[in-house]
């Protein structure tokens, strides 16, 4: 016999030798995988008219962890009906559970309706049980419709009326409302590039908590000159927001320096001590509009009208308009409505605007004005608009327009009418208590 084909005989032996060892493995590694028995209550459940719960099941990918734990314990399921889990869920929650960031949180709420003992009784359970969330599930709270709805030899399943959502969920469904999470992204404007230097500007730096803010409180409250009337805070807070006394002693400055509205001046600081009442008002947060007639009307009122107690205030007290207007607010207001009638702090009398050849006219036949110097100075608090003439109530008795006439008018004829009688006896005569004294034949 030809030595050669004993080496190739002694390797086919031994890879035969090698063969069961490894058929014997494959069996042991197949066989160490847990399998699930038709008749397991994993089965019955997916199987069952609790067709939401199962959903719910597959779609946390609970199958592989439920199937291990069958193997060393028997479970006992608390299955939600139907409708607890369709309409009687919020929707926000269950939207929040569907959501594949929140995995985590579904599988814990499953978890949570899964005991891993099967001889439990729901109904005669007063005490708590864990379950596979890692919770404890208070039993006396739980509502059974259906007392062992199935009954397997590896667990068994009762219908319970709602769901049941553990705390850790809850606290996770409420922190999705933080507003680090919910929050939009802070607006930032364009870069800005410094005309001079051709360069970026550099934004402002922050301000620290507590500081006060960078524009004063009544820049930040008074709109722009073209915004009428402008809001203002309730009178009397007594917090004095507003420097009022520095924007009437702007005002005035103001108006000497326009020209032709000295006299007005001199009347607000020397005359009256209307600029320190205007400065308080508006230190307590009400808004003015001053109807300021210029040099040639104020120079038209006689002396008697000047003279007379209390008589400038209460001239300048008609062409205070408590209320923040423009020129631009007044004509579209009365080029809207015809005739608008302003207050005054001449209570109770008011002034009458309309619209009359492109302007705004005060007053009624005339004893009018227009205004032909618009916004003279407008600082959101103060507004101060240049008339022609003075104005007057119309219903006063004896009219002061007796120095405001141009010259080529002439004065109306006053008058003087009769006294009266005192009301005492005049009502003494009425019922006949003095018929024989002389005042009452």
């Amino acid at each position: 016999m030809d030595p050669s084909p004993l080496p190739l005989l002694l390797l086919l032996f031994s890879s035969l030798s090698l063969l069961p060892p490894t058929f014997s493995q494959s069996s042991n590694s197949s066989s160490s995988t847990p399998a699930i028995n038709s008749n397991s209550v994993l089965v019955a459940l997916l199987d069952s008219h609790y067709t939401e719960l199962a959903e719910l099941v597959e779609k946390a990918l609970l199958l592989p962890t439920l199937e291990s734990t069958l193997t060393s314990h028997n479970l006992t399921i608390l299955a939600p009906q139907n409708a607890a889990l369709e309409r009687d869920l919020d929707p926000e929650f269950r939207q929040f559970l569907l959501q594949p960031r929140n995995l985590k949180s579904l599988q814990t709420l499953l978890l949570y309706h899964i005991i891993p003992n099967s001889h439990i009784d729901p109904l005669r359970g007063s005490d708590s049980h864990h379950t596979l969330a890692g919770e404890v599930v208070p039993l006396s709270e739980t509502a059974v419709t259906e007392l062992k709805s199935i009954v397997r030899p590896d667990g068994v399943i009762h219908g319970i009326k709602t769901l049941l959502i553990p705390k850790s969920v809850q606290e996770d469904f409420n922190r999705r409302r933080s507003l680090a999470s919910i929050s939009a992204v802070k607006p930032s404007g364009a870069p800005e590039v410094d005309p001079r230097t051709h360069r970026l500007k550099k934004p402002a730096p922050p301000v620290p908590p507590g500081a006060p803010p960078v524009l004063p409180i009544y820049d930040a409250m008074a709109p722009g000159p073209a915004i009428a009337p402008a809001p203002a805070p309730g009178p009397g807070s007594g917090k004095h927001h507003f420097n009022g006394h520095a924007q009437v002693k702007d005002f005035i400055q103001t108006l000497l320096l326009y020209g032709g509205y000295n006299e007005l001046a001199d009347i607000l600081v020397n005359l009256t001590s209307l600029a320190t009442e205007m400065g308080r008002l508006v230190s307590e947060g009400y808004v003015l509009t001053v109807l300021a007639p210029n040099d040639e009307a104020l120079g038209r009122l006689t002396t008697d009208q000047l003279s007379e107690p209390g008589a400038p205030e209460q001239i300048l007290y008609y062409h205070m308009i408590p209320e923040y207007q423009t020129e631009e607010s007044m004509y579209n207001a009365v080029r809207r409505f015809g005739k608008v009638r302003y207050d005054t702090l001449r209570l109770p009398h008011k002034v009458v605007a309309r619209e009359a050849d492109g302007s705004v006219k005060f007053g009624t036949g005339e004893m009018s004005a227009y205004l032909f110097d618009p916004d003279i100075y407008t600082d959101g608090r103060i507004s101060v608009q240049g008339i022609d003439a003075v104005l007057f109530p119309p219903d006063e008795a004896v009219p002061p327009a007796m120095g405001v006439l141009p010259a080529n008018r002439k004065p109306p004829v006053i008058v003087k009418k009769k006294h009266k009688r005192g009301r005492i006896l005049e009502a003494a005569c009425q019922f006949g208590v003095m018929t024989r004294i002389s005042f009452c034949q």
